[in-house]
């Protein structure tokens, strides 16, 4: 099994899954990570509790790709508790999915090596500057996350053993022939019926609605004519970007040069190729062999076809051994003393043994220690201080207008003047339609409380994002009411008949289906009631000139044999109708099928099959799933 999940693991699908849940971790993986909590487990599996703090950092992910997915709209979506209870629901699902398969790659024996692990690390664009991995731009990312080395590697470990699983059970996949042949044939397929509508429109003139059935209705939906919220705001808002700083001089940038002098080292860095021998089976046999290239090395034979025809390392094995170039702190410990003992380009090292196994180690470039020389980092200079000055200003201003926002409440013509701001209004407007920067979850948040409604005081400063604050009041306040009869009775009356005539309609479609039923032909009932028969020789799965709902049911009707096949159907748009299902034509496949469809109808099989095995696994496993916390929120 091992065998054919690491065969199913180099698939063309399992590749395009592996990418899918690399790049899905380095998407969501730099979300904003909360802080500890209480360590609830929001749910256990199999005796595994899933903490608190995984299910924050992986509800907080979620909220980020939602919010670069939506925008400005995500404020208005979180703002329903049922829809973000269905967000965290979600999330725990995946969690315990992620645990599932945790627990049953251990059983299997799967693991990734520290080879794999590095090269992705490596690899990842999320870590690179210049499409060059950079150390430091990985120590930043990672730290964001709350992850130091040791257990980001781990964190990423477990996420490649999951997604060989994946790749296992999608990218070992496959469709017969005749399955694929079966379901091009059954998506091509046409169908041949007559169907007639009965329209709830030509019903509605017989219907007379009366003012107390309007009036019954304004009094139990009421809550269905409110008029919205409105609200004007007065609003000060202050951006760093915007601020005017003095310039800075040249002596001041060359002063913050010598000062930081140690930031613009490039350490030294070494390319160096390897033969890697594999101890993990036999430790023996494996010593034996490096000690025996060694030998071969030191009486002259050429180090890169050793490396092509010896080295267990297949990726630099096909490069004679290239590792380009290395920095400490990145590959394993012995092997970094002995790449970094090596004085002279082309030396090669003795046999080193690391957690991956026996290494020859050859020298081929150094580039030693290098600074940035003034001239090159200048200009960046220049704008780090004019920002760091543009920062400082900023959280004066922000403080003296958030000191006298709150002493003096009841305006924000001191505020402003104290950081050389102007007060910006609104007309009024919903809560909804409220224009940046104000359609931000805090501002609304602020602008809902009492004291800014009732009491009409000043905001507390509401930061936006980095160096961007706002100050809000209250302008004026409209509540919602419910509109008056008079001005929603004709509403009503629309409603209401077209309610009563599409209940008309479905009666009336069934007592037609009735006689039908009961031997009367289609049209025979069509031309008594003054109806049209229409027809679809051949209705396919797709087409658009019939309601979608006629083509549904007409797909899943039986096939006829002696006579139609008649049903009725509910539409959409309240309207009912009669189908007769004539007869059913079924496509002639070509005995060469178009790889895109092969690769369409595999995928969606694969995507089925992968959705039953998760559920094989929850049916054989120990869940406990608690109320999902709402700390998060």
């Amino acid at each position: 099994m091992l065998e054919k999940i690491r065969e199913g693991s180099q698939g063309p699908v399992a590749k395009i899954i592996l990418g899918a849940v690399i790049l899905s971790f380095a998407l969501a993986g730099i979300g904003s990570y909360l802080g500890q909590t209480t360590e609830q487990p929001v749910a256990e599996v199999n005796g595994v509790k899933i903490s608190q703090t995984d299910f924050n950092r992986a509800y907080q992910n979620e909220r980020s790709r939602l919010e670069q997915q939506f925008g400005e709209y995500f404020a208005q979506i979180s703002a329903d508790p049922t829809y973000m209870a269905r967000i965290r629901q979600g999330v725990i699902d995946r969690l315990v999915q992620q645990e599932l398969q945790t627990q049953l790659a251990a059983e299997l024996g799967l693991r990734v090596s520290d080879a794999s692990i590095r090269k992705t690390i490596l690899e990842l664009p999320y870590f690179q500057v210049g499409e060059q991995f950079n150390n430091d731009r990985y120590l930043q990312v990672i730290r964001q996350m709350n992850f130091q080395p040791d257990a980001f590697r781990e964190y990423l470990r477990k996420d490649m053993t999951r997604s060989q699983l994946v790749s296992a059970v999608a990218g070992t996949d496959f469709a017969l022939d005749s399955e694929l042949k079966s379901a091009i044939a059954l998506q091509q397929q046409t169908r041949s019926i007559d169907y007639l509508v009965v329209n709830k429109e030509a019903l509605a003139a017989d219907i007379v609605i009366t003012d107390e059935q309007v009036s019954d209705y304004y009094e139990l939906n009421a809550s269905q004519f409110l008029s919205p919220e409105l609200i004007s705001v007065n609003y000060i808002e202050l951006k760093a970007e915007d601020i005017t700083v003095e310039s800075v001089t040249e002596d001041d940038v060359k002063a913050y040069y010598e000062q930081n002098r140690a930031q613009y080292v490039e350490p030294e860095k070494r390319r160096v190729s390897h033969i890697l021998i594999d101890n993990s089976e036999d430790d023996d046999t494996a010593k034996e062999k490096a000690d025996t290239l060694l030998a071969q090395l030191k009486e002259g034979a050429d180090f890169a076809e050793l490396a092509q025809s010896s080295s267990d390392d297949i990726v630099s094995a096909e490069l004679g051994g290239d590792l380009e170039w290395i920095e400490r702190d990145v590959m394993d410990p012995a092997f970094e003393d002995a790449t970094f003992a090596l004085k002279n380009k082309g030396e090669f090292s003795d046999v080193v043994v690391s957690e991956f196994g026996y290494h020859i180690i050859k020298l081929t470039d150094i580039q030693t220690q290098q600074v940035k020389a003034y001239d090159d980092v200048k200009a960046d200079l220049r704008a780090e201080l004019e920002q760091a000055e543009k920062v400082d200003a900023f959280y004066e201003k922000q403080t003296e207008m958030g000191a006298l926002a709150f002493e003096i409440s009841d305006r924000l013509d001191d505020a402003a003047e104290a950081a050389g701001l102007e007060i910006k209004s609104t007309s009024l407007l919903a809560l909804n339609a409220l224009p940046e920067p104000l359609n931000n979850a805090s501002v609304i948040t602020a602008l809902s409380s009492v004291d800014l409604l009732e009491d009409k005081v000043n905001s507390e400063v509401i930061e936006l994002g980095n160096e961007h604050a706002i100050v809000v009041r209250v302008n004026e306040h409209k509540p919602a009411t419910t509109k008056p009869l008079s001005e929603v009775s004709e509403q009503i009356k629309t409603r209401l008949v077209n309610e009563q005539s599409s209940t008309l309609a479905k009666s009336k479609a069934r007592s037609l289906f009735a006689e039908v039923q009961a031997g009367k032909g289609l049209n025979d009932v069509a031309s008594e009631q003054s109806l049209t028969v229409r027809q679809e020789a051949q209705l396919t799965r797709q087409s658009y000139t019939v309601s979608p709902a006629i083509v549904t049911q007409a797909f899943k009707m039986a096939h006829p044999v002696d006579s139609a096949v008649v049903d009725v159907v509910d539409l959409n748009n309240g309207d009912a109708a009669i189908v007769a299902l004539k007869s059913v034509t079924d496509a002639q496949v070509a005995a060469d099928i178009d790889p895109q469809a092969k690769q369409s109808i595999t995928m969606a099989q694969a995507n089925k099959n992968y959705m039953v095995f998760i559920e094989a696994l929850k049916a054989n496993a120990e869940l406990n799933l608690p109320t999902v916390t709402q700390s998060v929120e």
